[in-house]
């Protein structure tokens, strides 16, 4: 999220089976917490422990539970390459052996494959780290226990990757605070979120709730157990890998620092995940703010601020989950963002490239895919005209599609009879030399393809899915 107009940053909420050298300064704090007692001894003592947390994660019903949502999720394979279809004949044989290496704290995760995938910004990279299925599945089984804790302790202004709440509830907040005369915005980017989480205070955090040294110690070797990158190994001193059932949830156990001391000093602000933005009064309030809470960020949880994407300024001009702000009669109102509407677009060239290569069933279906999970997370926003609009450009580009699959002169006067052209027309228009976007366009093609055929073709247009979910 960004307050200039030119440069701002949206997050993909989707979040699927995918997602480091330790910087000078950030090497001065890896000694603050010893976290290597607590983590790497291998706790096996239960007299020594509180809350026997480790039985509840490896019990039968609870790991059961975990393979079957590893399993729903899908996702691709990690180093050993087994696949999810191969995961139950596996957990079968073997999962007595692993269950009991987790228990006596024999287990050792195996690391996670590097994948990388390219940002909005142009020549940036997200990089993703893909743990093995089983991996997956002790992660699943430690999330599913833990969440329930941790939820009790989380700010009621953080919304992502949480049970029960979303984009869209994350949304309605920001309303509330901009209705109530908080228009300006701190945009806070935090650089790098996921790959340089400092672990030893991660740990520390973790300790102050969880009193079974052994779970300590097995999500210290989760975060430890490296990655592989074009077959070459390197440790992960720093960083939660992104990628992971587990993940999600150590980011928000980390960030839920900084939302306990934001409402401290009573700010309202609204986090998803590593996106956070605080509402202020005036923008004058909103440069204090930054200035003051910087420091805790950067010495207290040893993280760092990316200065060039966090600023300060009107809420009209922020974009936050790919939503922008406006206001109309003094209440705020929500629009699709302009990088968000850029993005669709590029997408929708991509699915109606003349040699993109899918056929005609497939075509209609994966753009089908995509606009339905499109209106519907943006749906709360106001989008009539502009998806109008859309559907008219993403028409054209199926009609040149159409036209380029007909090639042969013949081919296209046939089809133009047979689509009700009288014949001179037909023939005239056969043997064109004007372009394909320009053709698309014509009357005589919006006339043989009017749009009831294509959606007899099993097109989906953006507008006629979007009267029936609209909520506005």
């Amino acid at each position: 999220m960004k307050v200039t107009e030119d440069e701002t940053k949206y997050r993909q909420l989707h979040t699927g089976g995918y997602l480091q050298k330790v910087s000078a300064e950030q090497g001065e704090y890896v000694g603050a917490y010893d976290s290597s007692r607590i983590t790497e001894n291998n706790i096996t003592d239960t007299n020594l422990l509180e809350d026997q947390l480790l039985e509840k994660i490896i019990d039968r019903d609870n790991m059961n539970k975990a393979f079957k949502k590893v399993k729903k999720n899908k996702g691709a394979a990690g180093i050993d390459d087994m696949e999810i279809d191969e995961l139950l004949d596996h957990l079968k044989e073997n999962g007595k052996d692993l269950v009991e290496a987790i228990q006596v704290g024999k287990y050792r995760p195996k690391p996670v494959k590097r994948v990388e995938i390219p940002k909005e910004e142009k020549g940036k990279i997200r990089k993703l780290g893909i743990p093995t299925v089983v991996d997956r599945v002790v992660q699943q089984a430690i999330a599913q226990v833990l969440t329930p804790i941790f939820e009790e302790q989380f700010s009621d202004n953080s919304f992502g990757f949480r049970p029960g709440r979303s984009a869209h509830r994350a949304m309605k907040r920001c309303k509330e605070f901009i209705d109530d005369g908080y228009k300006y915005v701190v945009d806070m980017d935090l650089e790098k979120y996921f790959d340089t989480v400092n672990q030893s205070k991660l740990i520390e955090v973790l300790s102050r709730t969880i009193k079974d040294g052994r779970v300590i110690s097995l999500i210290h070797k989760y975060l430890r157990a490296g990655v592989v990158e074009k077959h070459t190994f390197r440790e992960t001193g720093q960083g939660v890998a992104q990628g992971g059932p587990l993940s999600p949830l150590l980011s928000n156990i980390m960030l839920n620092e900084l939302d306990k001391e934001l409402e401290k000093r009573g700010h309202r602000f609204v986090r998803y995940a590593d996106d956070l933005t605080i509402f202020v009064r005036s923008r004058k309030s909103a440069e204090r703010t930054l200035v003051n809470i910087h420091p805790f960020i950067e010495n207290k949880l040893f993280l760092k601020i990316n200065e060039e994407k966090t600023a300060t300024g009107y809420v009209g001009r922020i974009k936050f989950l790919g939503f922008g702000f406006y206001l109309y009669k003094g209440k705020a109102r929500f629009r699709v963002h302009p990088k968000a509407i850029k993005k669709m677009k590029s997408r929708i060239k991509e699915l109606t490239a003349r040699s993109h290569g899918l056929s005609n069933i497939e075509r209609p279906k994966k753009l089908r895919q995509y606009i339905v999970g499109w209106v519907n997370y943006f749906k709360i926003a106001d989008m009539k005209s502009l998806l109008k609009e859309v559907d008219q450009w993403m028409r054209r580009r199926i009609r040149m599609v159409i036209w380029k699959q007909w090639k042969k002169v013949s081919t296209k006067f046939n089809n133009l009879r047979k689509l009700g052209i009288e014949k001179g027309k037909a023939w005239e228009f056969a043997n064109t030399r004007k372009g394909y976007w320009r053709i698309a366009n014509s009357p005589i093609l919006k006339r043989s393809i009017p749009n009831d055929k294509l959606s007899q073709r099993n097109y989906l247009f953006f507008f006629d899915y979007y009267k029936q979910v609209c909520v506005n």
